[in-house]
């Protein structure tokens, strides 16, 4: 694929954002960059980019994101709650933590199982329901899937352990976008790498400081 048709497909995507499109993009950004800044607004953002989400996978008839973005909600409106109500009295902020060993095993154990779970639910779709095409990518698609549900969760429950899913995820779904020739969400994702490891580092240091 030629430099000209990437850009082409890239500025194609920017053009064709309507009002809540464009929304969605800048709520999901700030909803990342408050992440990083541990703020308690990243999750009323969070919330405006899923419910957006949450129409525009409805109009499309993607039910597996729909469904998905339904889960991301609660765990959005379940994050906010617990970033107030989740700290002591004493606290101003609840403060970031890491999980044990066994913690993280465990997590990536469940992720692995669900990850082969949700694959073989996409791979039978087709014959569940007329006129869906078979999955594209099904494998690969369940484990950013699944990820993110596990991403999600450690996010909500302020486990710096998050950044690592979430590092994982946009490399994938880089990957998977530029792929499938989606240059735009390729590019977006790759910036999210980026605010990954911005995200990492900046919990550390609160993590090192909370420590001390």
């Amino acid at each position: 694929m030629e430099l000209s048709q990437i850009w082409q497909d890239i500025v194609a995507n920017v053009q064709a954002f309507d009002f809540w499109g464009l929304v969605a993009f800048i709520s999901g950004i700030l909803a990342v960059v408050f992440l990083i800044r541990e703020s308690i607004w990243t999750w009323p953002f969070g919330i405006l980019y899923t419910i957006i989400s949450l129409f525009v996978f409805y109009e499309s008839r993607l039910y597996g994101d729909l469904f998905l973005h339904v889960f991301f909600l609660v765990l959005n409106i379940y994050g906010w709650v617990h970033w107030i109500k989740g700290k002591d009295k004493k606290e101003d902020d609840l403060p970031v933590t890491r999980l044990s060993v066994k913690q993280a095993g465990v997590y990536l154990l469940t992720s692995a199982v669900g990850i082969y779970l949700f694959a073989q639910f996409l791979i039978m779709l087709p014959s569940w329901f007329e006129g869906i095409d078979e999955p594209s990518l099904p494998y690969w698609d369940s484990t950013t899937s699944i990820l993110s549900v596990t991403a999600m969760w450690l996010t909500a429950r302020k486990k710096i352990d998050n950044w690592y899913y979430w590092f994982a995820i946009d490399i994938l779904a880089t990957g998977i976008y530029f792929y499938k020739e989606l240059y735009f969400y390729s590019i977006l994702y790759l910036i999210y790498i980026v605010m990954a490891v911005m995200g990492y580092l900046a919990w550390k240091k609160s993590l090192n400081l909370n420590r001390a």
